[in-house]
């Protein structure tokens, strides 16, 4: 079942709003196929493996046993369901990782292969299961994104310099991860200060993949159209309370600033199926998800040998769960989430 998961994992920022899923077909301690969910709209991994079982070994699939990270899906949606192609091919025997929170597969893709004598074992590494899959269970359990906070402190807890000029505190190291990051997450967001002020590009320039959803606050309508967010790099929304329309990759999405704004952009964000989000900035804006408790993930880089006089105090965390640090260089990459959470050796970001 690792093995599942580590093929699962290279999906990662290639299916959303999908699972990462992988699977193998066993027969006799060798493995036979192997497969995971490569891109979204594409075969799922069930189907990817028993597709690259060679003509050698085909004869051996029904005496084989499948593995698979996540129950196999009952339902015609962009692909065939593969719980039927499971029958179709007589395998007899199934282990699964996690079961499946979708309301259109929960529970059915377990009847399906069971009322055809298809002997079915559950939960076996199901909390390395569900930490490979945590945007996607958050997703459908909480029904909204997976909220990642993201920020670079100095040694001495600085976010930025009192004049909010730009400091690029973290090393080359943490930024190439970061970009790594933005295309793993569907959406990134930054708020009207940090818009303005930096003028972000919010882009993965220095990984290759696909770019995030660029989200800005911006309730006045006061960011110049000069600035990056507005360029065609990325699909982008401007949250304000003055318009709503679409030019091009540019969607002005009309919001009520009240209280309740992060959990209506989060609904919002929940009925576009987009699965996860990286909060980048500024201090304000995280440190209003943490207030509200809104967050899943905190990834902090500290940059040990860097110092400020002054300057914005770096966001403060609540109920958080230390999990592991690495050293970047010179800096410190510290990982929390708000709810205690088993990691399981060898499974990291």
């Amino acid at each position: 079942m690792q093995r599942c998961l580590q093929l699962a994992e290279k999906g990662k920022g290639k299916v959303a709003p999908n699972p990462m899923v992988g699977a193998l077909l066993v027969h006799d301690g060798r493995i036979i196929g192997e497969g995971w969910h490569q891109q979204l709209g594409g075969a799922h991994a069930e189907v990817q493996c028993l597709e690259s079982v060679s003509e050698a070994d085909r004869h051996l699939i029904p005496n084989a046993t499948l593995y698979v990270s996540l129950e196999p899906c009952a339902h015609q949606g962009r692909t065939p369901s593969c719980a039927h192609r499971i029958v179709q091919e007589g395998i007899r025997n199934v282990v699964v990782c996690n079961d499946d929170p979708f309301e259109k597969v929960a529970g059915r893709g377990y009847a399906i292969l069971e009322q055809q004598g298809i002997a079915v074992k559950r939960g076996v590494a199901a909390d390395a299961g569900r930490w490979v899959n945590r945007r996607f269970f958050c997703f459908h359990e909480k029904k909204r994104p997976y909220i990642i906070l993201k920020w670079a402190q100095t040694g001495n807890g600085y976010f930025a310099p009192s004049d909010r000029s730009r400091l690029a505190i973290s090393h080359k190291a943490a930024q190439g991860l970061v970009h790594k990051w933005r295309t793993e997450e569907p959406a990134i967001m930054v708020g009207y200060t940090t818009a303005l002020n930096d003028n972000p590009r919010l882009t993965a320039r220095l990984f290759s993949g696909r770019q995030p959803l660029r989200l800005v606050l911006d309730k006045d309508l006061n960011i110049p159209p000069s600035h990056h967010v507005f360029d065609a790099d990325a699909p982008t929304w401007i949250l304000n309370q003055q318009t709503q329309k679409t030019v091009g990759n540019i969607r002005w999405m009309k919001l009520h600033f009240t209280e309740t704004l992060l959990e209506e952009t989060m609904q919002l964000l929940h009925q576009n199926e987009v699965q996860s989000i990286l909060i980048e900035g500024g201090a304000q804006l995280l440190q209003s998800f943490i207030d509200k408790g809104l967050w899943d993930e905190a990834r902090i880089i500290t940059a040990t040998n860097v110092t400020l006089q002054e300057g914005i105090a770096a966001p403060i965390l609540k109920q958080a769960h230390g999990q592991w640090e690495i050293a970047l260089q010179s800096d410190r990459l510290h990982l929390f989430t708000r709810q205690p959470l088993a990691i399981p050796q060898g499974f990291s970001l």
